[in-house]
Protein backbone atom coordinates (compact mmCIF):
# COMPACT_ATOMS: atom_id res chain seq x y z
CA UNK A 1 0.00 0.00 0.00
CA UNK A 2 1.31 3.42 -0.94
CA UNK A 3 1.56 5.39 2.27
CA UNK A 4 1.57 8.70 0.44
CA UNK A 5 -2.06 8.12 -0.58
CA UNK A 6 -3.10 7.49 3.02
CA UNK A 7 -4.25 10.46 5.05
CA UNK A 8 -6.20 11.01 8.24
CA UNK A 9 -9.84 11.11 7.17
CA UNK A 10 -11.83 13.38 9.48
CA UNK A 11 -15.09 13.40 7.53
CA UNK A 12 -16.90 11.80 4.61
CA UNK A 13 -18.88 13.40 1.80
CA UNK A 14 -22.29 11.84 1.06
CA UNK A 15 -23.21 12.85 -2.48
CA UNK A 16 -26.86 11.85 -2.22
CA UNK A 17 -28.55 12.73 -5.52
CA UNK A 18 -26.08 15.02 -7.32
CA UNK A 19 -28.10 14.80 -10.55
CA UNK A 20 -31.23 16.16 -8.83
CA UNK A 21 -31.35 19.90 -9.42
CA UNK A 22 -34.15 20.77 -6.97
CA UNK A 23 -33.34 18.80 -3.84
CA UNK A 24 -35.70 21.08 -1.87
CA UNK A 25 -38.63 19.05 -3.24
CA UNK A 26 -37.12 15.81 -1.97
CA UNK A 27 -36.29 17.57 1.30
CA UNK A 28 -39.92 18.57 1.85
CA UNK A 29 -41.22 15.11 0.93
CA UNK A 30 -38.85 13.31 3.30
CA UNK A 31 -39.51 15.87 6.05
CA UNK A 32 -43.26 15.22 5.72
CA UNK A 33 -42.78 11.44 5.79
CA UNK A 34 -40.43 11.74 8.77
CA UNK A 35 -42.98 13.84 10.69
CA UNK A 36 -45.75 11.34 9.92
CA UNK A 37 -43.50 8.49 11.03
CA UNK A 38 -42.78 10.10 14.39
CA UNK A 39 -46.44 11.03 14.94
CA UNK A 40 -47.85 7.63 13.96
CA UNK A 41 -45.38 5.54 15.92
CA UNK A 42 -45.61 7.79 18.98
CA UNK A 43 -49.40 7.41 18.84
CA UNK A 44 -49.08 3.63 19.00
CA UNK A 45 -46.69 3.83 21.96
CA UNK A 46 -49.04 6.19 23.81
CA UNK A 47 -52.05 4.00 23.00
CA UNK A 48 -50.39 0.91 24.47
CA UNK A 49 -49.10 2.89 27.44
CA UNK A 50 -52.41 4.53 28.37
CA UNK A 51 -54.87 1.70 27.67
CA UNK A 52 -54.74 -1.01 30.39
CA UNK A 53 -56.42 -3.50 28.06
CA UNK A 54 -53.36 -3.41 25.82
CA UNK A 55 -50.95 -4.36 28.61
CA UNK A 56 -50.45 -7.83 27.13
CA UNK A 57 -47.38 -9.55 25.60
CA UNK A 58 -48.61 -9.03 22.04
CA UNK A 59 -49.05 -5.29 22.49
CA UNK A 60 -45.79 -5.07 24.39
CA UNK A 61 -44.14 -6.25 21.18
CA UNK A 62 -46.18 -3.75 19.18
CA UNK A 63 -45.05 -0.94 21.47
CA UNK A 64 -41.40 -1.89 21.11
CA UNK A 65 -41.64 -2.04 17.33
CA UNK A 66 -42.69 1.62 16.81
CA UNK A 67 -40.12 2.67 19.43
CA UNK A 68 -37.51 0.94 17.29
CA UNK A 69 -38.86 2.55 14.11
CA UNK A 70 -38.56 6.02 15.61
CA UNK A 71 -34.88 5.51 16.33
CA UNK A 72 -34.38 3.73 13.00
CA UNK A 73 -35.43 6.78 10.99
CA UNK A 74 -33.90 9.29 13.41
CA UNK A 75 -30.39 7.87 13.05
CA UNK A 76 -30.35 8.68 9.31
CA UNK A 77 -33.08 11.13 8.25
CA UNK A 78 -31.99 14.30 10.14
CA UNK A 79 -28.48 14.17 8.67
CA UNK A 80 -29.99 13.34 5.27
CA UNK A 81 -32.24 16.41 5.44
CA UNK A 82 -29.33 18.65 6.42
CA UNK A 83 -27.28 17.37 3.48
CA UNK A 84 -30.10 18.11 1.04
CA UNK A 85 -29.78 21.80 1.96
CA UNK A 86 -26.02 21.82 2.38
CA UNK A 87 -23.39 22.39 -0.28
CA UNK A 88 -20.67 20.40 1.49
CA UNK A 89 -22.84 17.32 2.34
CA UNK A 90 -20.36 16.11 4.93
CA UNK A 91 -20.58 13.86 7.97
CA UNK A 92 -17.82 13.50 10.54
CA UNK A 93 -15.78 10.30 10.79
CA UNK A 94 -17.18 9.43 14.22
CA UNK A 95 -20.69 10.52 13.21
CA UNK A 96 -20.56 8.28 10.16
CA UNK A 97 -19.67 5.19 12.16
CA UNK A 98 -22.20 6.01 14.88
CA UNK A 99 -24.87 6.25 12.18
CA UNK A 100 -23.60 3.01 10.65
CA UNK A 101 -23.73 1.23 14.00
CA UNK A 102 -27.24 2.30 14.97
CA UNK A 103 -28.66 1.82 11.47
CA UNK A 104 -27.57 -1.80 11.19
CA UNK A 105 -28.09 -2.64 14.87
CA UNK A 106 -31.66 -1.36 14.71
CA UNK A 107 -32.20 -3.18 11.41
CA UNK A 108 -31.06 -6.44 12.99
CA UNK A 109 -33.26 -5.76 16.01
CA UNK A 110 -36.20 -5.28 13.66
CA UNK A 111 -35.54 -8.67 12.07
CA UNK A 112 -35.44 -10.21 15.55
CA UNK A 113 -38.71 -8.51 16.49
CA UNK A 114 -40.37 -9.84 13.35
CA UNK A 115 -39.35 -13.38 14.36
CA UNK A 116 -40.65 -12.91 17.90
CA UNK A 117 -43.91 -11.45 16.56
CA UNK A 118 -44.24 -14.41 14.18
CA UNK A 119 -43.73 -16.77 17.12
CA UNK A 120 -46.32 -14.84 19.12
CA UNK A 121 -48.88 -15.10 16.29
CA UNK A 122 -48.12 -18.80 15.90
CA UNK A 123 -48.82 -19.45 19.56
CA UNK A 124 -51.94 -17.25 19.60
CA UNK A 125 -53.56 -18.94 16.58
CA UNK A 126 -52.20 -22.49 16.62
CA UNK A 127 -52.16 -22.99 20.40
CA UNK A 128 -54.72 -20.51 21.80
CA UNK A 129 -55.34 -22.48 25.00
CA UNK A 130 -51.66 -22.71 25.87
CA UNK A 131 -50.86 -19.15 24.76
CA UNK A 132 -51.52 -17.38 28.12
CA UNK A 133 -49.30 -19.87 29.93
CA UNK A 134 -46.43 -19.82 27.40
CA UNK A 135 -46.29 -16.19 26.26
CA UNK A 136 -46.20 -14.57 29.67
CA UNK A 137 -45.13 -11.02 30.37
CA UNK A 138 -41.84 -12.33 31.75
CA UNK A 139 -41.04 -14.40 28.65
CA UNK A 140 -42.01 -11.52 26.39
CA UNK A 141 -39.72 -9.17 28.32
CA UNK A 142 -36.85 -11.67 28.05
CA UNK A 143 -37.35 -12.07 24.28
CA UNK A 144 -37.52 -8.31 23.73
CA UNK A 145 -34.39 -7.74 25.81
CA UNK A 146 -32.50 -10.43 23.91
CA UNK A 147 -33.49 -8.83 20.59
CA UNK A 148 -31.98 -5.52 21.67
CA UNK A 149 -28.87 -6.90 23.39
CA UNK A 150 -27.78 -9.45 20.79
CA UNK A 151 -28.25 -7.05 17.89
CA UNK A 152 -26.36 -4.15 19.46
CA UNK A 153 -23.57 -6.23 20.97
CA UNK A 154 -23.01 -8.18 17.75
CA UNK A 155 -22.64 -5.08 15.58
CA UNK A 156 -20.38 -3.45 18.15
CA UNK A 157 -17.69 -6.01 17.27
CA UNK A 158 -18.12 -5.43 13.54
CA UNK A 159 -18.05 -1.67 14.05
CA UNK A 160 -14.74 -1.87 15.91
CA UNK A 161 -12.97 -3.77 13.12
CA UNK A 162 -14.40 -1.61 10.32
CA UNK A 163 -13.48 1.65 12.07
CA UNK A 164 -9.88 0.43 12.43
CA UNK A 165 -9.41 0.14 8.66
CA UNK A 166 -7.18 2.73 6.93
CA UNK A 167 -9.15 5.13 4.74
CA UNK A 168 -7.77 6.97 1.72
CA UNK A 169 -8.64 10.22 0.05
CA UNK A 170 -10.82 11.16 -1.73
CA UNK A 171 -13.35 10.66 1.05
CA UNK A 172 -16.39 10.95 -1.23
CA UNK A 173 -19.07 8.26 -1.21
CA UNK A 174 -21.92 8.12 -3.71
CA UNK A 175 -24.67 7.28 -1.23
CA UNK A 176 -27.27 8.76 1.14
CA UNK A 177 -25.90 7.34 4.36
CA UNK A 178 -22.93 5.49 5.79
CA UNK A 179 -23.40 2.03 4.32
CA UNK A 180 -20.89 -0.79 4.40
CA UNK A 181 -20.08 -1.04 0.67
CA UNK A 182 -19.38 2.70 0.09
CA UNK A 183 -17.20 2.77 3.21
CA UNK A 184 -15.27 -0.32 2.16
CA UNK A 185 -14.67 1.28 -1.24
CA UNK A 186 -12.81 4.11 0.52
CA UNK A 187 -10.59 1.77 2.51
CA UNK A 188 -6.94 1.42 1.53
CA UNK A 189 -6.93 -2.22 2.59
CA UNK A 190 -7.27 -4.58 -0.42
CA UNK A 191 -10.66 -6.33 -0.13
CA UNK A 192 -10.86 -6.36 3.68
CA UNK A 193 -12.02 -9.64 5.16
CA UNK A 194 -14.40 -7.82 7.50
CA UNK A 195 -16.48 -6.83 4.44
CA UNK A 196 -17.07 -10.47 3.56
CA UNK A 197 -17.80 -11.27 7.20
CA UNK A 198 -20.32 -8.43 7.39
CA UNK A 199 -22.11 -9.51 4.21
CA UNK A 200 -22.18 -13.13 5.36
CA UNK A 201 -23.65 -12.22 8.75
CA UNK A 202 -26.20 -9.85 7.19
CA UNK A 203 -27.29 -12.43 4.60
CA UNK A 204 -27.59 -15.09 7.29
CA UNK A 205 -29.78 -12.83 9.44
CA UNK A 206 -32.04 -11.91 6.52
CA UNK A 207 -32.48 -15.47 5.24
CA UNK A 208 -33.07 -16.91 8.72
CA UNK A 209 -35.66 -14.20 9.37
CA UNK A 210 -37.46 -14.87 6.08
CA UNK A 211 -37.46 -18.66 6.50
CA UNK A 212 -38.59 -18.47 10.12
CA UNK A 213 -41.42 -16.05 9.34
CA UNK A 214 -42.52 -18.08 6.31
CA UNK A 215 -42.47 -21.25 8.38
CA UNK A 216 -44.43 -19.68 11.24
CA UNK A 217 -47.09 -18.15 9.02
CA UNK A 218 -47.38 -21.34 6.97
CA UNK A 219 -48.44 -23.08 10.18
CA UNK A 220 -50.73 -20.13 10.97
CA UNK A 221 -52.28 -20.33 7.50
CA UNK A 222 -52.87 -24.05 7.88
CA UNK A 223 -54.61 -23.41 11.20
CA UNK A 224 -56.69 -20.57 9.72
CA UNK A 225 -57.84 -22.75 6.81
CA UNK A 226 -59.22 -25.23 9.33
CA UNK A 227 -61.37 -22.52 10.94
CA UNK A 228 -64.94 -23.21 9.70
CA UNK A 229 -66.52 -19.76 9.98
CA UNK A 230 -65.70 -16.69 7.87
CA UNK A 231 -65.72 -14.61 11.06
CA UNK A 232 -62.94 -16.78 12.42
CA UNK A 233 -60.92 -16.23 9.26
CA UNK A 234 -61.28 -12.48 9.55
CA UNK A 235 -60.32 -12.52 13.22
CA UNK A 236 -57.23 -14.62 12.64
CA UNK A 237 -55.96 -12.76 9.61
CA UNK A 238 -56.40 -9.45 11.37
CA UNK A 239 -53.70 -10.59 13.78
CA UNK A 240 -51.13 -11.41 11.11
CA UNK A 241 -48.51 -8.77 10.25
CA UNK A 242 -45.74 -9.50 7.82
CA UNK A 243 -42.89 -7.37 6.49
CA UNK A 244 -40.09 -8.53 4.19
CA UNK A 245 -36.70 -6.84 3.84
CA UNK A 246 -35.42 -5.55 0.52
CA UNK A 247 -31.97 -5.30 -1.01
CA UNK A 248 -30.31 -3.89 -4.12
CA UNK A 249 -27.00 -3.98 -5.94
CA UNK A 250 -26.65 -1.10 -8.41
CA UNK A 251 -25.66 2.32 -7.06
CA UNK A 252 -28.64 4.19 -8.52
CA UNK A 253 -31.21 1.62 -7.43
CA UNK A 254 -29.56 1.18 -4.04
CA UNK A 255 -30.24 4.82 -3.20
CA UNK A 256 -33.91 4.51 -4.10
CA UNK A 257 -34.27 1.23 -2.21
CA UNK A 258 -32.49 2.78 0.77
CA UNK A 259 -35.09 5.55 0.81
CA UNK A 260 -37.88 2.96 0.72
CA UNK A 261 -36.75 0.70 3.56
CA UNK A 262 -35.31 3.48 5.73
CA UNK A 263 -38.06 6.10 5.33
CA UNK A 264 -41.21 4.78 3.61
CA UNK A 265 -41.54 1.45 5.44
CA UNK A 266 -41.52 2.95 8.99
CA UNK A 267 -44.36 5.34 8.11
CA UNK A 268 -46.50 2.42 6.88
CA UNK A 269 -46.12 0.34 10.05
CA UNK A 270 -48.61 2.39 12.16
CA UNK A 271 -51.20 1.87 9.41
CA UNK A 272 -50.51 -1.86 9.24
CA UNK A 273 -50.77 -2.27 13.02
CA UNK A 274 -53.85 -0.10 13.62
CA UNK A 275 -56.32 -0.37 10.73
CA UNK A 276 -56.83 -4.14 11.05
CA UNK A 277 -56.92 -4.20 14.84
CA UNK A 278 -60.06 -3.12 16.69
CA UNK A 279 -58.40 -2.83 20.10
CA UNK A 280 -55.62 -0.66 18.71
CA UNK A 281 -58.05 1.58 16.80
CA UNK A 282 -60.09 2.09 19.96
CA UNK A 283 -56.96 2.91 21.96
CA UNK A 284 -55.80 5.38 19.28
CA UNK A 285 -59.19 7.12 19.45
CA UNK A 286 -58.66 7.50 23.20
CA UNK A 287 -55.24 9.04 22.53
CA UNK A 288 -56.78 11.57 20.14
CA UNK A 289 -59.50 12.37 22.67
CA UNK A 290 -56.89 12.98 25.36
CA UNK A 291 -54.96 15.27 23.06
CA UNK A 292 -58.08 17.27 22.20
CA UNK A 293 -59.07 17.50 25.87
CA UNK A 294 -55.60 18.71 26.90
CA UNK A 295 -55.68 21.36 24.13
CA UNK A 296 -59.11 22.70 25.11
CA UNK A 297 -58.42 22.75 28.86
Amino acid sequence: MNKSRVSTVTHFVLLGFPWLKKEIILFLMILLIYSLTLTGNMAIICAVRWDPRLHTPMYMLLANFPFLEIWYVTCTVPNMLVNFLSKTKTISFSGCFIQFYFFFSLGTTECSFLCVMAYDQYLAICHPLHYPFIMTGRLCGILVSLCWLISFLGHLILLFFISQLPFCCPNITDHLLCDVDPLMALSCAPKPIIQHVFHSVSSLIIFLTIFYILGSYSLVLRAVIQVPSSAGWQKDFSMVMYVTPTSGNSIAMQKIITLIYSIVTPVLNPIIYSLRNKEMKFALRNVLCRMRTSQTS
